[in-house]
């Protein structure tokens, strides 16, 4: 049985230049009605997360949030899911310095600033100032990571840095750590404590 996943990745193929067939049957089957544009699997990760947590499915309600591997692709996918191809409501979630690339194409496709919700500097970054420095080191080290850490936390370059900009950098340093993370620090989260890019992008889903 076909989940969204396979709609997922039949979107990204028919982006790289494959045929648009499979991603249409697909919409119908799956009942796709809202793309959630996001630059890579870490925020999915921390969106599935949050959905989990306050018991939804966003797949039943008809959302993908959908990686598109990199923030300069996104021309391409609103081009391929909004107004001009399968008619789809678009969201997207983006940091800062994406914002300028997420506002012309979602412009262009009649989804106003409303539906683009911005992270300050990135996700993890809204993450570890929500939770805390001190907080997240706790959770590195509760995952095994505290060698990693403090190897980390010698090197040259790091001694001006700040706490905050520290753990950022060391999400980033190994492939597949943001994704795990992703989810980590918003299990953790406190109720109110959710940073408004994710919990305004859940209320408008």
């Amino acid at each position: 049985m076909a989940d969204m996943g396979a709609f997922r990745d039949a979107v990204v193929a028919w982006a790289a230049g494959g045929p648009g067939e499979p991603a249409a049957e697909l919409v119908g089957r799956l009942d796709v009605r809202t793309v959630v544009l996001v630059e890579g699997p870490s925020d999915i990760a921390a969106v599935d997360a949050l959905t989990e947590r306050r018991g939804r499915d966003l797949a039943a309600e008809g959302v993908c949030v959908l990686p598109m591997g990199g923030a300069m692709s996104v021309g391409r996918f609103v081009d391929l899911l909004g107004p001009t191809g399968l008619g789809l409501r678009l969201a997207g979630l983006c940091d800062e310095a994406e914002r300028p690339y997420y506002a012309r194409a979602l412009t262009r496709a009649g989804a106003g600033p409303q539906n683009i919700f911005v992270c300050a500097a990135d996700l993890e970054d809204e993450l570890i100032r929500a939770l805390g420095a001190r907080r997240v080191e706790e959770l590195v080290r509760a995952e095994g990571d505290q060698r990693p850490l403090e190897t980390f936390l010698r090197q040259p370059a790091q001694r001006d840095r700040t706490d905050q900009q520290r753990l950022r950098r060391f999400l980033g340093t190994k492939k597949g750590r943001k994704i795990h993370y992703g989810r980590v620090l918003v299990e953790a989260l406190e109720p109110d404590r959710v940073p408004a890019p994710l919990d305004d992008l859940l209320a408008s889903l």
